[in-house]
């Protein structure tokens, strides 16, 4: 049996990128899935038994609509991924540093990131609540580690959701919901955000193992490769995983890959 069959997923910025990723492999499990996003038509193949709606993830009044809806519709919503996400690069050329970062890009940074996780949770909860069960997974980045000097409120909103995943864990816990929610940090996973720094001229492919030589992968990732993830934690095969992170960076943060010297093989 499919491993989401019979679920209902809602699942925020699956226009492209990973949150397309997680849909369709969603559908490929069985799930009913719902895509959202700011953009008012989706140019995409659907996948099957999915169907796509708009959202802003700012805007509480979008949040109430469209669960209610999906209640209406489908009488209940098991699975929330909260992937809508901007590093504020594709709005605003600005610096994005701590010291020159205008307090207007520092704002719509955490209006998206981290106001929309607040609103999604916050309304996934009281959707799930009389079935007293589901699951809820927030896309954070390995950034709430490391920080990035040049996307200081990328860095910061990330960190921000990484922590909320875990009050509302608790939170879900202490009600006595089996409601659970755990974030996914993902690194270096080639889609579309990338855009502004890689470039799509001649010099992208440099540009790509520049930034992935650090890697001990030495490559990027795949939004697939997170989507298979997020399936694990949406599914039923996982009903003690909450309040937990699961870093997705190729071993990034596990160190350095460095080739050791071959061992002396003398008597």
């Amino acid at each position: 049996m499919a491993r989401l069959q019979g679920k209902t997923a809602l699942v925020t910025g699956a226009a492209r990128g990973i949150g397309l990723a997680i849909s369709r492999a969603f559908a490929a499990e069985g799930a009913v899935v719902y895509l959202t996003d700011m953009r008012a038509q989706f140019t995409g193949d659907l996948p099957p038994a999915a169907r796509y709606l708009p959202l802003d993830v700012r805007s509480e009044t979008d949040w109430r609509q469209v669960t209610q809806q999906i209640l209406d519709e489908r009488g209940a919503l098991d699975i929330v991924v909260n992937n809508a996400g901007i590093t504020g690069f594709e709005e605003s050329s600005a610096p994005h540093d701590p010291e020159h970062a205008s307090l207007e890009d520092w704002r719509r940074v955490h209006e998206t990131n981290l106001d929309g996780v607040f609103l999604a949770c916050k309304h996934a909860i009281a959707a799930m609540r009389w079935q007293g069960r589901g699951s809820i997974i927030n896309l954070s980045s390995r950034s709430v580690l490391v920080g990035i000097p040049a996307a200081a409120a990328y860095a910061s909103s990330k960190a921000a959701v990484r922590n909320h995943t875990k009050t509302v864990a608790l939170y879900c816990a202490g009600q006595g919901l089996a409601i659970r929610c755990n974030s996914l940090h993902p690194a270096a996973i080639l889609t579309p955000m990338w855009d502004p720094v890689l470039g799509h001229g001649p010099d992208r492919e440099q540009h790509m193992a520049a930034f992935v030589q650090d890697c001990p992968q030495r490559r990027f990732g795949t939004p697939e490769e997170v989507a298979a993830v997020a399936v694990m934690l949406a599914s039923d095969e996982a009903p003690h995983i909450t309040g937990s992170e699961i870093t997705i960076d190729g071993g990034i943060l596990a160190g350095s890959a460095g080739t050791p010297r071959e061992r002396s093989t003398g008597s």
